[in-house]
């Protein structure tokens, strides 16, 4: 994790767009790694909780930290008393692409986290879920600044935060059945619980956990502008005991902990893995290609475009990739996907991903929170089954979604399904067909612009073809 030792020439260190909101310490790239700055307010209250902090790296609930050199701390001007650096986490992800299933282990684990540290003297300044990480299905805390001296009787001040970017997006899906996922990415702080408040009906009211979290501080955050300054100094005056807070905590954690989703109500695509068009043989062929291919070209990182529950991830990880991020649209698959690398501990993350729209570069300055195709990289990519998503059912042209693909890895394996195949059929019924150029020579002849074709593989019994592409 050390710095290589600088070059007169080295480029200077930049700053992570999406860290300017906190003045007493900032985020930046620096060759291989991660340095952040404290000045000296910061960084001594950085020493009173490092101890508390080594031991969540070691429990693996913390991103890594150390001491940068002398030289690296010479790059920075200005009041700079302490600069750590970190490893580099490979892919940064953001709660609107998190599954249900994920963003509740973001939230219990968060919960957790505040817990353990209160029972050392501290607690987290805020709970903006974009402190959270995944490595696989595993949450990590990567905002060490964030952990601060608890000071006897302080209230949370970040449970606003945690009801917007945790419980109301969970409570969405688990009361209404919407998946949080468009609201959050339009709204990059979460779901405003003024918004939320007007979904409920008056038998919600009478839910004692909806109306103490969410419904009254709702209504008293939209009279706060009416309030006189003595108000005002009466509620800064307030306290909350450590028990209660303790108690608001775990109460939190035992809701969240119970909340589900409707797990018989199955979507389009839930059950494609097991209700398909293959044959049984026909889907050990299609695994025995994925695992060959990941055999002969040792791709380290993989992504799987249409992911389904991961069942081609996992042929991908158990063949030798080290590393497979997902991405599928259908909200009950990638819960399935995701209990499932839960279960496995495997390093497989599902993500939410409309390819139609994929996650754009937005937030301040259109940087804060960085797109799609900024962030995800993989040594390959499988998209099986994927393209007529695109080109049949939204009228994507066939040569722009062969592009797409191609430009996500630099080798990998794409899957054409002819209009025959039973899949398009479904598709096209009902419509007319205006895909003049959706065919094999026309699929083959744009991967070729893109690419160049390694292999070429008929599935027996069928008329799709798996093709092994380098760009």
């Amino acid at each position: 994790m050390a710095v290589s030792k600088l070059a007169a020439d080295a480029p200077k260190p930049g700053r992570v767009p999406g860290s300017f909101r906190d003045p007493s310490g900032q985020v930046f790239n620096f060759q291989d790694c991660i340095l952040r700055t404290m000045d000296t307010a910061a960084a001594i209250e950085f020493a009173s909780a490092e101890k508390a902090m080594r031991q969540l790296v070691d429990e693996r609930r913390l991103v890594d930290f150390s001491d940068a050199e002398p030289s690296v701390h010479q790059l920075f001007q200005g009041s700079i008393a302490r600069v750590l650096q970190h490893p580099r986490l490979e892919q940064i992800t953001y709660p609107y692409e998190w599954s249900f299933a994920g963003l509740k282990a973001a939230a219990l684990f968060h919960l957790q986290l505040q817990l353990d540290l209160l029972d050392q003297g501290f607690c987290l300044s805020d709970a903006t879920a974009y402190n959270v990480q995944f490595e696989g299905s595993r949450p990590t805390f990567i905002d060490h600044l964030s952990i601060k001296p608890y000071r006897d009787g302080q209230l949370w001040y970040g449970h606003k935060q945690f009801c917007e970017q945790f419980l109301i997006p969970l409570l969405l899906r688990s009361i209404f059945d919407i998946t949080h996922h468009s609201w959050y990415r339009g709204n990059l702080e979460g779901v405003p619980s003024a918004d939320f408040v007007k979904l409920l009906s008056a038998r919600h009211w009478l839910s004692h956990r909806l109306f103490t979290h969410i419904i009254l501080p709702a209504k008293l955050q939209s009279s706060k502008t009416s309030q006189t300054k003595a108000d005002l100094g009466s509620s800064s005056a307030r306290r909350l005991p450590k028990g209660a807070f303790r108690a608001m905590l775990a109460q939190l954690y035992s809701w969240i902990g119970g909340l589900k989703v409707d797990v018989g109500k199955q979507t389009v695509w839930q059950g494609y893995a097991a209700n398909n068009t293959y044959t049984a043989t026909q889907r050990s062929d299609k695994g025995q290609y994925v695992a060959e291919f990941v055999a002969q070209h040792k791709p380290r990182t993989i992504i799987d475009l249409g992911c389904n529950t991961g069942d081609f991830s996992y042929v991908a990880l158990e063949n030798g990739a080290e590393k497979a991020i997902g991405f599928d649209f259908d909200p009950h698959a990638l819960d399935a996907a995701f209990d499932r690398s839960v279960h496995t501990s495997r390093n497989f993350l599902p993500l939410y991903l409309d390819a139609r729209n994929p996650s754009p570069s937005q937030g301040w300055g259109e940087r804060e929170r960085q797109g799609f195709s900024s962030r995800f990289s993989a040594d390959a990519v499988l998209a099986l089954a994927f393209e007529h998503h695109l080109a049949i059912a939204h009228n994507v042209p066939l040569a722009e979604v062969v592009a797409w693909v191609t430009q996500v890895a630099p080798k990998g394996i794409i899957e054409f399904v002819p209009k025959d195949d039973e899949t398009v059929r479904r598709m096209l019924a009902g419509r007319e067909d205006i895909f003049r150029d959706y065919d094999e020579e026309s699929f083959e002849s744009a991967l070729s612009q893109k690419a160049r074709v390694l292999s070429k593989h008929l599935i027996p019994g069928s008329k799709r073809i798996l093709y092994t592409f380098e760009r």
